[in-house]
Order: C-alpha cells, then sequence, then structure tokens
C-alpha cells in the first residue's frame, strides 16, 4: 500500500489541523472510513474517522465527500481537516482523585467504593469523568473530537480499585482493542478480590457460561441460555486464598476469592460467584437470599457485615500494554480500608483455614 504524506502535518485556513494523503493502488474500491482509518498519521479510531466524514471535514481531490461507503481510486488526494476539540458536556469538578500513575496517554487511577464512573440521568455531576475533567484539564487532546477523558473499561459503583483511563484519541483505540482482545495476545490482565459467603467445592476453578438480561428485573444481569438475543459468553477463574471457618472450625462461614476475567461482562464476577452458590458478601442484588445469614454469626461479625454497605468487591491488580511504548504495565492496590477491616474481623473471629 503506498500512502504518500504529502503535506504532513498542517493547519486549514480555519486553524484546524489538516492531514493529506494519497491511495494507492491497492486502496482501489476501499471504503473511505474503512482506508482512511486503516492509515491516518493521528490514528483515529474509525467511529471519529466516520463522524468528521458525515461532518464535511474530509476532501477527496478536493471535493467534499460526506458519505463513508464512497469507494476509493488509485491515486485519490484525500484531506481531513481535524477540528480542535469540542469542551465536554460534563462540567469539570474538584474531586479529589487516588492517582496511580499519569503520563501524556494515560491516567492509573484507584477508584474508591461509591464514585459513579460516568454522569446519567441519575448521577449527573460528581462522577469520576466529572473528576477527569478537573484533573487533566487541557491535557485531554480529545476522544472523538469531545476533550473528555476515554473510558475503556467500568467498575460498578460501590466496586472499588484500579482503572486506566485514555487521555487521547490514540491511547483510547489502543486500550480499547486490548479490552475486547481480553489479553489473548497482549499482556492486560485483570484479578479482582472477593469476598464471598460459603466457599466453592473446589479451591481453584472456571466459571463458563452466559450471560444477559435476567427476565425478572431487566435492570439486573443473570446465567442465561445461549440461545437468548443478548446471551454474552462469560469466563471467570478463580482462586480461593483465605478460608473463615464457624467456631467448630468445620464449615466455612465466607472465603476470601481471587478472580480473573477472561472476559468482563457487566456485573460479571457477582453474577457468576452467585451462581455457583457463593455470592458476594454485602450484594444487594444478587445475594440478597443470604441476607437473613447474617443474622446466624455473633453479634461483634454480624454487626459488621450490617455495616458494609457495598458489595465486597476490589479490583487489586490490573497489567496493560502502554498504547504508546508497548510495554507491559502492572499496577497492583491493597484492600480498601472497609473491606480490609471485613476481612480481618472474620480472620480474627474465625481463624483463616
Amino acid at each position: 500500500m503506498r500512502v504518500e504524506l504529502i503535506m504532513g502535518k498542517g493547519h486549514s485556513e480555519a486553524g484546524e489541523e489538516l492531514e493529506v494523503l494519497t491511495a494507492g493502488q491497492d486502496a482501489a474500491g476501499q471504503r473511505l472510513d474503512q482506508w482512511l482509518a486503516a492509515n491516518n498519521a493521528a490514528q483515529l479510531s474509525r467511529n471519529r474517522v466516520k463522524q468528521l466524514i458525515e461532518q464535511g471535514h474530509v476532501r477527496v481531490n478536493g471535493e467534499t465527500v460526506t458519505g463513508a461507503k464512497h469507494r476509493l481510486k488509485p491515486d485519490d488526494v484525500v484531506q481531513v481537516a481535524i477540528p480542535e476539540p469540542e469542551p465536554a458536556d460534563p462540567i469539570a469538578e474538584d474531586i479529589p482523585l487516588p492517582v496511580l500513575y499519569e503520563d501524556d496517554a494515560v491516567i492509573v487511577i484507584d477508584k474508591p467504593a461509591g464514585l459513579v464512573v460516568h454522569p446519567a440521568p441519575g448521577n449527573p455531576s460528581g462522577t469520576l469523568v466529572n473528576a477527569l475533567l478537573a484533573h487533566c484539564g487541557d491535557s485531554l487532546s480529545g476522544i472523538g473530537g469531545v476533550r473528555r477523558p476515554g473510558i475503556v473499561h467500568r467498575l460498578d459503583r460501590d466496586t472499588s480499585g484500579v482503572m486506566v483511563v485514555a487521555k487521547t484519541d490514540q491511547a483510547h483505540k489502543a486500550l480499547a482493542a486490548q479490552f475486547a482482545d481480553h489479553g489473548r495476545s497482549t499482556g492486560m490482565e485483570r484479578a479482582y478480590l472477593a469476598l464471598v459467603w460459603g466457599t466453592p467445592d473446589r479451591m481453584a476453578g472456571t466459571i463458563v457460561t452466559f450471560l444477559g438480561r435476567s427476565s425478572r428485573d431487566r435492570l439486573k444481569q443473570a446465567v442465561v441460555s445461549e440461545h437468548q438475543p443478548d446471551a454474552r459468553h462469560a469466563v471467570t477463574h478463580y482462586r480461593v486464598r483465605e478460608r473463615f471457618g464457624d467456631p467448630t472450625g468445620l464449615v466455612p462461614l465466607a472465603s476470601l476469592v481471587e478472580c480473573r476475567l477472561e472476559t468482563g461482562r457487566t456485573h460479571q464476577i457477582r453474577v457468576h460467584m452467585a451462581h455457583i452458590g457463593h455470592p458476594l458478601i454485602g450484594d444487594r442484588d444478587y445475594g440478597r437470599s443470604f441476607a437473613t445469614k447474617a443474622n446466624t454469626l455473633p453479634d461483634a461479625i454480624r454487626e459488621k457485615v450490617a455495616g458494609f454497605d457495598r458489595q465486597a468487591l476490589h479490583a487489586t491488580s490490573l497489567a496493560f500494554e502502554h498504547p504508546a511504548t508497548g510495554e507491559v504495565m502492572t499496577f497492583e492496590t491493597p484492600l480498601p480500608a472497609d473491606m480490609a477491616d471485613l476481612v480481618t474481623a472474620f480472620g480474627r473471629k474465625f481463624g483463616k483455614t
């Protein structure tokens, strides 16, 4: 393929960043959006390229083209005018963030429990996005043409732990590809710690199901038939790290379980652990049937469990390939104080096995 930057990076009369490319012989018949997404120097995503085409920012041989399906011919000259990123709709808010690492491409944080990731009708402000807009400021170069952080994965509001966020379109595209690949061909890996009721029959295992919307509650996920239209393959590898027994030491009351994700479905760990009969302590959505179990505990532990107002889940480590350097970076965080206190209380009262 011959892709020639005949003007390099410059600016249009309107002050937009301008990129000019020439199609080679093997570009014949290719769709404009596909070819441009694969060859632009700015490494824009295909969605962003399509958006620029439809908004009239792309010319072929001097003529504006607004159809993403436009077919190229050899030696076509393609001009792309990239506008300055627009201000983000969410407002920037000065919310303290535990930052583990930051450079021009990414920021890695230890998300506290209770922090919603994205603004939504029920949470229009006070979210991670609002906090990142304030923290990163002008270092955000624009995701999809908007000066905003690029969220490539999410943690539930009440789940704590490590998250990586893109600061550029290039980083967003590269990280999104890694998460979509689930670490099969990259260095990406995710590990969580969960405190669950009881203990699995085996100390280590793999849970393989299909997940989709629950027929009883559309806001929840459930293990479903693979033939359900929204069914998605889900794989969780688990290993029991500690068991906490009853006073006789014969029947484990709870376990600290490490879960590693091979897929990343909504509520995957919570649904999978409930599916095998060991829901997360504190999980009101998927562990409701175990709520009365806390009433059988000794007073001190019962009060600890009752006072723990979230699911006991923490994203303890995350590894990924840096989108600019290719270096595999690994970040780990210990259990937050509330969950560590709960685990310690079980261990102090019942001992560990």
